[in-house]
């Protein structure tokens, strides 16, 4: 049995058409094509979001934290702000200061005619009489 059509209705159908419990092969191409595009996009955002830390990998620790931080802020706030400011902070090369201060700190304890090990005994001797004086006063 052959399937007739209406009389009124055109003699070319276009391929996208089926007939009735076929497959509909438009659809799932768009489907695919969908599945695809959402796929590929989310992996472009996420690639594109972990740019600042992948720059900041060669920087010092510190930076690459901050850096790592904002980045995250941006992710789970939406505030764009925090990536831009991730991303100008991975650009920038921050120096060493903390080599620079420790070397003259140094420099002064040796002026001062202080050897390393006596201020790092020192410091310890303060926070104990800091902590003594904070029970103190919880006491009373």
């Amino acid at each position: 049995m052959s399937v007739q059509l209406n009389p009124a209705a055109s003699h070319y159908l276009p391929a996208f058409i089926t007939a009735p419990g076929d497959t509909d092969v438009l659809m799932v191409v768009a489907a695919l094509t969908l599945l695809g595009a959402t796929l590929g996009f989310g992996i472009l955002f996420f690639y594109l979001h972990t740019l600042p830390e992948r720059m900041a990998h060669r920087s010092h620790k510190l930076q690459f934290e901050i850096v790592a931080v904002l980045g995250l802020l941006a992710l789970f706030t939406h505030v764009h702000l925090f990536w831009v400011a991730g991303l100008l902070l991975a650009l920038i090369d921050i120096p060493d200061f903390g080599g620079w201060l420790g070397r003259i700190a140094t420099a002064v304890e040796r002026i001062a005619g202080k050897t390393p090990d006596e201020s790092a005994s020192i410091a310890p001797s303060v926070s104990q009489s800091h902590d003594a004086t904070q029970k103190e006063s919880i006491d009373a």
